[in-house]
């Protein structure tokens, strides 16, 4: 695609499974990743995965942390003059009912899910602004659009960060700093997994997400980068503040 060859990303949950696919196409178009997770062995995993002599750069990194993330972002810039493309990827949930959810379990999902991509913004967005161009790919959820059983406060931060994405996009279009979010429907993950967990209200929630699907299967990381390598491309410049959905159908919108 154009436009992407010698570019600088920072991508957050790099050693899951989307982000790891994401990285890993980045690779393939010639930019720069700095993969940042906070999982020490999921790093160690994803370092393996990419081999020796790859443009990714593995970087433990704690979302939720204002100041380390402010560092991240700094030490990204001194290594390589910019951070020209920004993919908040890293997420975290656990299925339940509301009504058996508790403040302290909210506070986690918000700072993840919400709070941990508002850092990632607040410190990469002056660096965009002094060179005048950016890309920020925000990856919410359609849980977010149309709301998920089980995931009432998650559903809620993806709401938000949805429409965040398109405040920034508004905010900062004189900038040249196009802002867009991708919204994952169920895709097959560790994370889509440990959501569901064992117990027999997670996966009848998961069975019933696989059978509404009309392309009747569930989402693989594989089908994630396309459209994110896209939107961080040339090829689409004159594209903020959109919602696309990655879903199989699951959510259909005009």
């Amino acid at each position: 695609m154009r436009g992407l060859e010698g570019r600088v990303a920072l991508v957050t949950g790099a050693g899951g499974g989307i982000g790891r696919a994401i990285c890993s196409r980045f690779v393939e178009e010639g930019i720069n990743v700095i993969a940042a997770d906070i999982d020490e062995g999921s790093l160690r995993s994803f370092s393996q995965s990419m081999g020796s002599g790859r443009g990714a750069y593995p970087v433990r990194l704690d979302i939720t942390d204002f100041t380390a993330v402010q560092k991240a972002v700094e030490d990204a810039v001194s290594r390589f003059g910019c951070v020209d493309i920004l993919v908040n990827n890293a997420g975290w949930d656990t299925a339940k009912p509301f009504v058996e959810t508790a403040p302290d379990f909210w506070d986690k999902v918000i700072a993840i899910n919400l709070k941990g991509p508002l850092n990632l913004h607040h410190a990469v967005l002056p660096h965009m602004m002094r060179t005048g161009q950016g890309k920020i790919i925000n990856i919410a959820s359609d849980a977010g659009r149309v709301g998920s059983s089980g995931e009432a406060v998650y559903s809620a931060c993806k709401g938000g960060l949805i429409s965040f994405t398109k405040t920034i996009a508004r905010e900062c279009a004189a900038r040249n700093i196009v802002v867009n979010a991708v919204c994952p429907g169920p895709t097959d993950t560790p994370l889509l997994l440990s959501v569901a967990g064992d117990g027999e209200y997670g996966k009848q929630i998961f069975d019933r997400l696989r059978k509404a699907i009309p392309l009747k299967r569930l989402g693989q990381p594989a089908d994630l980068p396309g459209i994110v390598a896209f939107l961080a491309s040339d090829d689409a410049n004159f594209i903020t503040g959109q919602t696309i959905s990655v879903s199989g159908g699951l959510t259909m919108h005009g």
